[in-house]
């Protein structure tokens, strides 16, 4: 079985980086990129991909705008957030619409984990917010 991803960031040496991490693993395939989060609605809409990889801090619409229209367009996408934002409410807020986040500084050990585990329908959070600052939002993950 093969996971098609939609890949949204506007960096785009970082989509570089994430494509090859994603390359690894035959059984990944991004079948797109976007820079921006009105390119990435639409891409979501045409393509239905099985997993996004999105980014918050993105132009034109942010990341959790992006991630409710998406949840509406196409509930059976999964969204993984991958993200150097690390601020307890957004990444509660994030975890809310998603099932997984990723800072960006973890995603060289933790992204393709993470991949797997959202695929599976678990909830993913990185391990550096796992820790006395984070402890509501590990609450929130372990309870939904």
């Amino acid at each position: 079985m093969t996971i098609r991803i939609l890949l949204v960031d506007d960096f785009e040496p970082w989509r570089r980086l994430v494509w090859s991490m994603v390359q690894e693993k035959r059984e990944l395939q991004i079948i797109c990129e976007v820079a921006d989060g009105l390119a990435a609605v639409q891409k979501v809409e045409e393509l239905k991909p099985d997993l996004i990889l999105l980014d918050l801090g993105l132009p034109k619409l942010h990341g959790i705008a992006v991630a409710r229209k998406i949840s509406s367009l196409t509930p059976k996408s999964k969204i993984l957030f991958l993200s150097q934002e690390s601020s307890a409410d957004i990444v509660r807020e994030a975890l809310g619409i998603g099932t997984g986040f990723v800072l960006k500084a973890d995603a060289g050990k933790e992204l393709l984990p993470a991949i797997k585990s959202v695929i599976l329908g678990r909830q993913f959070l990185s391990s550096r917010l796992v820790g006395c600052a984070f402890s509501e939002v590990v609450e929130a993950v372990d309870s939904a």
